[in-house]
């Protein structure tokens, strides 16, 4: 029998400031600190799913209450380079590596407040879905253009 060699994927780095198209405010709060004394790990992608339903919503995309198209998170993931804690403030870099059909796949990092390098970065991928069916529909046009300015 022959041994099998597993090769390590490539060790993530935190990101540069300048690898990110859009900013986006976000306040810690005193809960999101976990017996450690920083933001607990899932809190994380709370900021993740805050700075990009913000945006869409500030874009004028998203409509939570009764929009006919959503997003539907498939896939998420988030790497940790640095600690953040309550009570820093946090800017939320955002841009699209991915603008399927039906999807999208967004990357987020998470800078403490002037730091030129993420904190935290990942990724999670929306399929836009029927609100009433939660089958896959083609992004909207208006989604579409919102999104371009974050393209890579």
């Amino acid at each position: 029998m022959t041994a099998m060699t597993t090769i390590p994927a490539p060790r993530p780095h935190p990101q540069h400031r300048d690898t990110y198209r859009a900013f986006r405010p976000i306040a810690t709060r005193w809960m999101d600190n976990d017996v450690y004394g920083h933001v607990n790990n899932v809190v994380y992608y709370s900021y993740f799913d805050t700075a990009v339903n913000g945006y869409l919503i500030d874009a004028g995309v998203l409509d939570i209450q009764a929009g006919a198209t959503i997003g539907l998170v498939i896939e998420t993931q988030c790497n940790y380079f640095a600690p953040l804690a309550f009570p820093q403030s946090i800017e939320a870099g955002l841009r699209v590596a991915h603008l399927g059909s039906s999807s999208v796949r967004y990357e987020i990092g998470l800078f403490a407040h002037g730091e030129s390098t993420t904190a935290a970065a990942g990724h999670f991928v929306h399929v836009y879905v029927d609100r009433q069916s939660r089958r896959p529909v083609p992004l909207p046009q208006a989604l579409k253009t919102a999104l371009q300015p974050l393209c890579n």
